[in-house]
């Protein structure tokens, strides 16, 4: 079996609280309608309806308390000096050219951090990401820096969205079985480039009050006498009539997210019978489940899961904390919430936890787990 231990974090360089989030929103949006063309005397009329339709579909400063970023640009409104955000010349913000290559020069810093000199080579190297990409990745020229290309593989897991990380594990999974002891998965998620304030949709304010930065690793191996996870199974399964409710395209300015409001509605149909073939694969009794790690892809998300699956608050505890404290972070939050959960103590040795993340597809990715605090 798969374990899953040894997890590192890296916060982006800055955080900033939800409210003012926000507001620098309301600002962005007002500023691209008016380099667009929109006359002085709407501007107050433009920015009010801005503000109500915002607050109305934004996830609350309640909801999330902050999220992290590696640019600057949402920490002042001196738009001539933004370094993506040049709204005062570009309504829809530096084309995709631009923020690519500020993803690169960012996860290329990831990585050293990640893996400074003297550190030992992996396997594998997994790259998990769905908000950039350029080749050679950051990953690769990692492997060739350290000089490991002789010893270690880099495999990348691309533009899966916010359950990449399962696609990861078992890709991990499978390198284990076929003669790999010690597999790394790395996730670099910069989801603050990918805002387009000339898209005033509500579900486009949805998506922008919602996506955070985040980076993680975490290490794959057949065994450990480290505190784990021990993988008893993982499903992965695509929603019949469902291909429409979430993208996630390429456009000209950043990476384009559509969010139906069918998604509840589809993931209500789909969990508890999805649930119970993954439980029938791990040979496990859902009544034995006592945690639930399921990626805050929103507060609705977790609402409607718990009202469905009949769990506690006290069961999703840890995945609405990941929401509070850092936003949804695309492929890497259940990472995160992961994390938080191995290093909590009320969550108890050979505890069965159920995984679970959607996606694009809409997919719907999971697994069971079993917490093991070390030998």
């Amino acid at each position: 079996m798969t374990c899953i231990s040894h997890f590192h974090s890296i916060r982006p360089s800055f955080e900033t609280e939800q409210e003012a989030t926000l507001e620098w929103l309301i600002d962005a949006h007002t500023q691209s309608a008016l380099t667009s063309g929109m006359e002085e005397n709407e501007f107050s009329q433009f920015r009010e309806k801005i503000h109500d339709t915002l607050w109305k579909v934004c996830c609350k400063p309640g909801q999330i308390e902050k999220r992290g970023h590696v640019i600057t640009d949402f920490l002042h409104r001196d738009w001539d000096q933004m370094e993506i955000y040049q709204l005062d010349e570009f309504a829809t913000g530096k084309a995709i050219s631009e923020r690519l290559k500020c993803f690169e020069k960012e996860t290329d810093l990831i990585f050293d951090a990640f893996y400074p000199e003297n550190t030992s080579s992996p396997d594998d190297l997994i790259h998990v990401s769905c908000t950039g990409y350029v080749s050679p990745s950051s990953a690769q020229k990692l492997v060739s820096k350290r000089k490991w290309g002789d010893r270690t593989t880099v495999t990348h897991a691309y533009h899966m969205g916010c359950f990449g990380a399962f696609p990861a594990v078992r890709m991990g999974s499978g390198f284990l079985q076929n003669g790999k002891s010690h597999v790394d998965v790395v996730h670099t998620e910069i989801c603050s480039l990918h805002i387009n304030p000339h898209h005033h949709a509500p579900d486009q304010l949805v998506s922008q009050s919602l996506f955070a930065d985040g980076f993680m690793k975490y290490r794959l191996s057949k065994n450990s006498s480290e505190p784990h996870f021990k993988i008893l199974a993982l499903q992965e399964e695509i929603i019949e009539d469902s291909s429409k409710s979430m993208t996630w395209s390429v456009s000209d300015f950043g990476f384009q997210m559509s969010l139906s409001r069918e998604i509840p509605v589809h993931i209500r149909r789909a969990i508890k019978p999805y649930l119970k073939r993954l439980c029938e694969k791990a040979n496990v009794d859902e009544s034995a489940i006592s945690h639930f790690a399921i990626h805050p892809g929103g507060p609705k998300i977790l609402q409607y899961a718990q009202e469905m699956l009949q769990l506690k608050e006290s069961q999703l505890l840890h995945s609405m904390n990941v929401l509070k404290e850092f936003g949804n972070m695309s492929s890497a939050t259940i990472p995160h919430v992961w994390e938080k959960m191995l290093q909590d103590e009320h969550v108890p040795n050979k505890s069965l936890i159920v995984s679970l993340a959607f996606g694009p597809g809409l997919s719907i990715s999971g697994s069971i787990m079993r917490k093991i605090c070390g030998c």
